[in-house]
């Protein structure tokens, strides 16, 4: 007869929620995140995230990010492992290797590193097949 408003939805499941480490936030150890995760702060370890990774401008990881998709404002010194789209966007500054399926780097972007797209990284799917479950 009544309806609960406290039903979940797929929406309102961990799995689809948003992890934001904000600014001024120092995090030192590894982060394994289920959904979606932006960084404004600062990560001393690596990431793996079975969602999209948001590098705001401000935000910096020292250490491998691997996720489905990526956005760098940001600082990243260690390797990139992207099974989709990978972009590096404004004043970003990437220091490590990339390997994505796609790439899209913006003029103002600075990138220092190999780059490994497209055909030369189809067993990237397969590797993080234990990371991210499509």
């Amino acid at each position: 007869m009544f309806k609960s408003k406290f039903n979940m939805s797929a929406l309102d499941s961990p799995v689809a929620s948003t992890t934001i480490i904000g600014a001024g936030t120092t995090i030192n150890g590894d982060i394994n995140s289920e959904g979606d995760i932006r960084i404004d702060g600062t990560l001393n370890g690596n990431l793996i995230a079975k969602a999209k990774v948001f590098i705001g401008p401000e935000g910096t990881v020292i250490g491998n990010i691997s996720g489905l998709h990526a956005d760098i404002l940001g600082n990243v010194k260690g390797n990139l492992k992207i099974v989709e789209l990978l972009q590096l966007l404004g004043k970003c500054d990437v220091l490590g290797d990339i390997f994505a399926s796609k790439l899209q780097i913006e003029p103002t972007a600075r990138f220092n590193g190999s780059c490994h797209t497209g055909a030369s990284v189809v067993g990237l799917k397969k590797e993080l097949g234990n990371v991210v479950n499509k």
